[in-house]
């Protein structure tokens, strides 16, 4: 039986620090949905993105920090993609939380992930914070910030509120697959995670009775 194709980046000879950080990044993607993570290696990176691994080691010591970037730039990627930048109400919040967490779920490099190494996922949910998580704690506590100031969210610390609404998005991050089903659809815990989000953020005095 043949062994699936591996891709491989072409890229320019001649490169400034940042696009050969991208293309570290970019050879990263591809190889762990080629091969998953346990066959990714430095050297496998160092290989497709056109470096040495000595100028791989200068920004990653390890494939656990790679990854952390790379988790960090495909959720700042997805947010781009979903217009959840330049927020100004409670309601567009709400909706780019929902929308981003649904487009994480369905990323390729997050499926693969999920499918063939979930233990990769628990050092951040039992250990520590990455920067993925940090980039995303600072982006709710400015739009918590702002929003409160104007009246359209409930008064409170924004860093436990902003921390509290990743703990309630990384359930509907990572345990879609368990509770959806024929019964209660993808779409529907959507609806209701939306729900949770603006109950938690809508301010006492105008919350529906």
């Amino acid at each position: 039986m043949g062994h699936a194709p591996v891709t491989v980046l072409h890229v320019p000879s001649i490169r400034n620090k940042d696009q050969i950080r991208e293309a570290c990044l970019d050879a990263a993607r591809l190889s762990i949905i080629d091969l998953g993570w346990r066959r990714t290696t430095l050297t496998e990176v160092a290989r497709r993105a056109g470096v040495s691994r000595m100028t791989l080691y200068r920004s990653w010591a390890d494939m656990g920090a790679l990854l952390g970037d790379l988790l960090r730039r495909e959720w700042s990627e997805l947010i781009r993609q979903e217009n959840a930048y330049g927020i100004e109400t409670r309601e567009q919040f709400v909706a780019s939380i929902v929308a981003v967490t649904r487009a994480m779920r369905r990323s390729e490099l997050f499926r693969r992930v999920i499918e063939l190494d979930p233990h990769l996922m628990l050092p951040y949910l039992l250990e520590r914070r990455g920067s993925a998580q940090d980039h995303l704690l600072a982006g709710y506590v400015a739009t918590i910030t702002a929003c409160q100031q104007t009246g359209q969210v409930r008064a409170g610390d924004p860093a436990a509120m902003a921390r509290s609404l990743l703990l309630t998005g990384t359930g509907f991050l990572l345990s879609m697959r368990v509770m959806a089903d024929d019964g209660v659809t993808e779409d529907a815990l959507d609806a209701e995670f939306a729900h949770i989000l603006n109950r938690t953020l809508t301010p006492d005095e105008t919350r529906p009775q």
